[in-house]
């Protein structure tokens, strides 16, 4: 079987966050690839209830200190790990002062968007392949679970047009029943475009709203999986009909054959050669 690195950027990850689909999702399946022989990092956010005393978690320091520009404004890009010792596996939390620490859940009791999430969501997905990046650990495929996650491909392009470090990378994205109410400002797009966004970008994400978002993910990448029972239709019927249709992965109740069929998946995108 090909190992290859995968990179698992995820929104949500139990035992750091209560399980439920997306926790669960994100707390297995990367276990199981790394039992199959694959090398693998994850990501998620540090959330402020996400404590640190309780998860032992401690900052990478080779890995933290960089300033990332979000707004025209610095601020510190802060990676802390932690481990899941049952499947030793360990996950990287990206960390700010201003964006997770002071802030709580990804949205307010009512379901929807914090003042500062577009802000947020910017910071997560450029910091995650910073941090990658100065890791100098180059992964075959990036599978990203989660509406927090959408704007990885977005930023792996930005960052290519400067030195290519992704350009051999191949992007996977997780279907998954986690909407919210409302949208984003404007101002988004006009932060994009300062991160780079072109013409095409801001098209794709213009509707600034939870169906735009996932759908700009699927646009991007080069495969899909579908990871729950009750997905949007919308957004399935928008993936089959993509350029990358025939990589679309129907969910599966069996978890251990869905977590195989995906790595099935991972195989058919990248090849079945890779060994490093």
């Amino acid at each position: 079987m090909a190992k290859g690195k995968i990179l698992f950027v995820n929104q949500e990850i139990t035992p750091f966050i209560p399980e439920n689909e997306n926790s669960i999702f994100g707390r297995y399946l990367p276990a199981k690839c790394q039992e199959w022989g694959r090398d693998i990092r994850v990501f998620m956010p540090r959330y402020s209830f996400v404590s640190e005393r309780k998860h032992q978690l401690h900052e990478v320091i080779r890995l933290s200190g960089m300033n990332l520009i979000i707004n025209n404004c610095d601020h510190q890009l802060i990676i802390k790990v932690g481990s899941i010792s049952a499947a030793r596996m360990q996950v990287y939390f990206i960390d700010n002062e201003e964006y997770f620490v002071n802030s709580g859940a990804l949205l307010d009791e009512k379901g929807c968007l914090m003042p500062d999430t577009d802000e947020r969501i910017l910071f997560f997905g450029r910091g995650t392949l910073e941090a990658v990046r100065k890791l100098a650990w180059q992964p075959h495929l990036i599978h990203f679970t989660g509406w927090f996650s959408c704007l990885v491909p977005f930023y792996m392009r930005r960052i290519n047009k400067e030195n290519a470090f992704f350009k051999d990378t191949k992007t996977v994205f997780t279907i998954t029943d986690d909407a919210f109410s409302g949208h984003f400002a404007e101002e988004m797009l006009k932060k994009m475009k300062t991160d780079g966004a072109t013409a095409k970008d801001i098209r794709l994400f213009e509707g600034l709203d939870y169906l735009s978002l996932c759908k700009a993910a699927i646009s991007y990448s080069n495969g899909v999986v579908i990871g729950t029972k009750n997905p949007n239709p919308e957004l399935v019927a928008f993936a089959r009909e993509t350029k990358n249709s025939k990589f679309i992965l129907d969910y599966n109740e069996n978890q251990d054959e869905f977590y195989a069929q995906i790595n099935k998946l991972y195989e058919t995108i990248i090849g079945k050669d890779i060994n490093n």
